[in-house]
């Protein structure tokens, strides 16, 4: 009995030490992401929220709190498409998961029965400051199956999700005949993903009436896209294909956010007419295929048009089959994305467009306590990240 009530206190301790500990952090210019920098700010934290952040000025470090300095301080960023988590480190079939070969549509496969927390590529993005990763099923397929969101600082799914269905990746163009018999063409794909759209409809409708039929797991998916349980990410790169990517979402009525955009500069009036936000293309992506006319500037255009825009790590087919997000925005704010503009897709708009600010995005109370230190300018090549903090916890650096 003892020696069971010593255990206990000494677990209650490290606990409350290690999970529910208080911290500051002072940054020389902290970004809040509500409102304007803050020049000499503070951001106070407990029980893995946070609990204020603004001027050191306006608030005071009670006693006993853990004190992190930093040149420069902002929410923690957010990767908004990544396959990592089902696509590994190594390049071999044991880790590639991303993309299932067996059938081109397949909506019914979750995001959430592949996702290894453990992955070292997850780790990797989350010492370069990526805290929240929109990750799942990649492009290439005319339904690659479902997306979930999760934190990088966890060893297992349960304790890293934050929604465990966000969307269903769809793909047009031609980059879909490459890995699928059928369909052969672009035409062919829009005609069975509109055929597919019109039997999730009569599916709903059956389901609605006295004699149901068996559950299809395939159509539950789609008439969740149709009602707008879960939204239609479709990767859509020339300009052709994010057109044809309107004219179904005008047809059925579905939530949905573009992918890619490759060729958005050539057709922005349309899109910002549909109301359609933008996870851009990696601004050093390769340029071949549906992204062969890909451009340095399409993310500062995309920005001055209007037009809801987050960044992403994207698909690679090659090792280490993942990018960082902090670069490719760096690399964007040097050929005319406005710098905040930056910031804001990688942060606050990235919430935005995800459905997640709530929870992340900015430092404001009651948020989650994910923070990101830097020596420096976030966006300059020589800056490091020193530290990082996700749901109040120190998980890089001392």
């Amino acid at each position: 009995m003892i020696r069971k009530t010593i255990f206990t206190t000494l677990f209650l301790a490290l606990f409350v030490g290690s999970g529910m500990a208080q911290i500051a952090v002072k940054a020389d210019t902290l970004y809040t992401m509500n409102g304007s920098a803050i020049t000499d700010g503070v951001v106070l934290v407990q029980d893995g929220k946070i609990e204020a952040a603004g001027s050191a000025a306006d608030i005071q470090i009670p006693d006993g709190y853990e004190v992190h300095e930093a040149v420069v301080a902002t929410p923690g960023l957010i990767d908004a498409h990544s396959v990592v988590g089902l696509a590994g480190i190594y390049n071999q079939d044991s880790d590639q998961d991303q993309l299932e070969e067996s059938n081109a549509f397949q909506p019914e496969l979750r995001a959430i029965d592949a996702y290894n927390a453990r992955e070292e590529l997850v780790k990797f993005l989350m010492n370069k400051g990526i805290t929240t990763i929109h990750t799942g099923h990649g492009p290439g397929a005319l339904a690659s199956g479902q997306t979930m969101i999760a934190k990088t600082s966890y060893n297992t799914v349960e304790e890293a999700v934050i929604d465990s269905a966000t969307m269903v990746a769809f793909t047009l163009g031609s980059g879909v005949s490459r890995n699928y018999s059928t369909p052969g063409t672009t035409a062919k794909g829009v005609a069975m993903l509109r055929q597919n759209f019109i039997k999730a409809q009569e599916y709903a409708e059956k389901m609605d009436g006295e004699n149901a039929p068996s559950i299809d797991l395939k159509m539950e998916v789609m008439a969740d896209v149709l009602n707008g349980d879960i939204t239609a990410l479709i990767t859509a790169q020339t300009a052709q294909d994010i057109l044809t990517a309107i004219r179904l979402q005008e047809e059925f009525g579905f939530e949905m956010i573009l992918d890619g955009a490759a060729e958005a500069y050539l057709v922005m009036d349309k899109i910002k007419e549909a109301g359609v936000p933008i996870i851009i293309h990696p601004t050093l992506v390769r340029t071949y295929g549906g992204t062969q006319n890909a451009s340095f500037e399409t993310a500062g255009k995309v920005q001055e048009a209007g037009i809801p825009m987050a960044f992403q790590s994207g698909y690679e087919g090659y090792v280490p089959k993942t990018r960082v997000v902090l670069y490719e925005a760096a690399l964007a704010t040097a050929n005319g994305l406005d710098r905040d503009a930056a910031l804001r897709a990688l942060t606050i708009d990235a919430a935005e467009i995800l459905g997640i600010t709530q929870q992340v995005g900015s430092l404001e109370e009651g948020k989650d306590a994910d923070i990101v230190l830097y020596d420096g300018d976030p966006f300059e090549y020589t800056t490091h990240i020193e530290k990082v903090i996700i749901d109040g916890k120190l998980v890089k650096g001392e």
